[in-house]
């Protein structure tokens, strides 16, 4: 098989984040973009997941989306778009009141959408896409 060409991109990998669960990279930065696969709620080691609440969950999404973030060079502060995936509609108020504890002023636009199953039984997933310096 060939290589498809790479140019202009880099994939990132961040160390303090949780191991990637498949054949993906934490994010990719093109562009003057950071393209931030999905984060579930995994602990850093990668073997567990929190799973006290929604709000538990979407924080340790955020924490780890911070995490990929700083090994590129940018902050969480940055992002423009994120998109939630959540198993728990109902719990909107709740993923909302965590999520705004990390943009307290100047939010990204986003996307909440309501799904039947996530990896490794999460509740919440978040993917991001943040500006580089």
């Amino acid at each position: 098989m060939n290589e498809l060409p790479t140019a202009g991109r880099t994939a990132i990998v961040a160390p303090d984040a949780p191991p990637a669960i498949g054949p993906y990279s934490h994010a990719v930065a093109h562009g003057g973009l950071l393209y931030c696969s999905g984060a579930i709620p995994l602990l850093a080691d990668g073997e567990g997941v929190v799973d006290e609440s929604v709000a538990a969950e979407t924080t340790q999404c955020l924490q780890n989306l911070a995490a990929v973030c700083e090994a590129a060079g940018t902050t969480l502060a940055q992002a423009v778009r994120m998109t939630i995936y959540t198993t728990r509609l109902e719990d909107f108020a709740a993923i909302n009141d965590a999520y705004a504890e990390f943009f307290p002023s100047d939010p990204p636009a986003r996307v909440t959408i309501g799904i039947a199953a996530l990896p490794k039984g999460a509740a919440v997933e978040i993917d991001a896409v943040v500006a580089m310096p």
